[in-house]
């Protein structure tokens, strides 16, 4: 086993793209978010966070402090946040602005989870006025300086976030490559992996991180967070065909034609080369029913030694997707022995 975590100390945590279904509307999304936030936080579900992306007909999540400030104030104690804010997309005072804000409407609930990439393409990333040629770059400088925002405040500082200074609002850095990794260990951050879409480097970058971890105030030993798809129903056949629309979104991203979350399918229009590229990208994906689940998420947590899974779930029927958050809680609850 690779890990540093007890199973039986393993959290489930849930994040949420808000998905538009095919025919419904971005004011569906969020009362579809909502409802299942309000589930999550029944099922004993550590986190909720939101992931910002832009021009996406099938996400509704673009303002995303907004939707975390939406599910806080419609919840009581599970921890809101991101998952994660574009940095690049941003002035770290502006982000430190709006996370005071959700911190002190809600205090100790909110998470920042910060990514490097854009969060969309790059004609958007443009619309975004912010500069791509250095805005990757900066990245850990822009780390740095939000952390400063959120500090308590010294004498002679000249920029303060108001409200922000002195709530010390917890940053994780989330990655899909050795960057992130590397940085979050620099800095003594949680690290959260995008293994439920891009899992090539996963064990590179946990071992990297771990390898290079320096403690700090904010955390005394390394943290990881994996993502996975999760695709639970009451039969293994059901399970495998809700996760046909997560197949289909995948292969219209890649054609260049993003659109809403379509419904699920007996059989995908799909060549052979699309369908393999998209199994290899969903490749921690875990679909079936209870048992098959358990032993799925069981198999992750051995191989990663994650103390926290990022359960995601592109469900077509919200129904559906209720009950397959419903079937991770009850996993969660077998695996930890309670």
């Amino acid at each position: 086993m690779v890990g540093r975590t007890s199973i039986a100390m393993i959290s489930f945590s849930v994040l949420d793209l808000s998905p538009i279904t095919a025919g419904a509307s971005a004011a569906d999304a969020f009362r579809n978010t909502l409802d299942l936030a309000q589930h999550a936080e029944q099922w004993g579900y550590k986190r909720y966070w939101l992931a910002e992306h832009h021009n996406m007909t099938g996400i509704a999540s673009a303002a995303t402090s907004v939707v975390i400030g939406h599910v806080a104030g419609g919840t009581k104690t599970i921890r809101v946040g991101s998952g994660g804010v574009m940095l690049p997309n941003h002035a770290p005072l502006v982000i430190a602005e709006q996370f005071g804000t959700l911190a002190s409407l809600y205090p100790d609930r909110i998470d920042l989870g910060l990514g490097r990439a854009p969060g969309t393409d790059q004609t958007t990333a443009r619309a975004l006025r912010r500069d791509l040629r250095g805005s990757a770059d900066s990245f850990p400088d822009d780390v740095v300086e939000l952390q400063r925002y959120f500090a308590d405040p010294v004498p002679g500082q000249r920029v303060r976030a108001v409200p922000g200074a002195g709530l010390h609002v917890p940053l994780w850095l989330l990655g899909s490559s050795l960057f992130s990794a590397q940085l979050a260990a620099a800095l003594g951050l949680p690290f959260a992996f995008a293994s439920h879409f891009a899992p090539d480097y996963m064990m590179q970058a946990l071992h990297v991180y771990r390898a290079q971890f320096q403690p700090s105030e904010t955390l005394n030993k390394p943290y990881v967070m994996v993502g996975v798809n999760l695709f639970a129903a009451d039969t293994n056949d059901q399970a495998q065909r809700l996760f046909t629309s997560l197949q289909q979104q995948f292969i219209n991203l890649r054609r260049g034609t993003p659109g809403q979350l379509q419904p699920p399918v007996d059989r995908i229009d799909a060549s052979e080369m699309e369908l393999s590229s998209v199994r290899h990208s969903l490749a921690y994906s875990v679909i079936g029913d209870r048992d098959t689940v358990r032993e799925g998420l069981q198999s992750i947590i051995e191989q990663t030694g994650a103390n926290e899974l990022m359960l995601t779930a592109q469900i077509y029927d919200h129904a559906a997707r209720l009950r397959s958050f419903e079937i991770g809680a009850q996993v969660r609850d077998e695996i930890v022995g309670k």
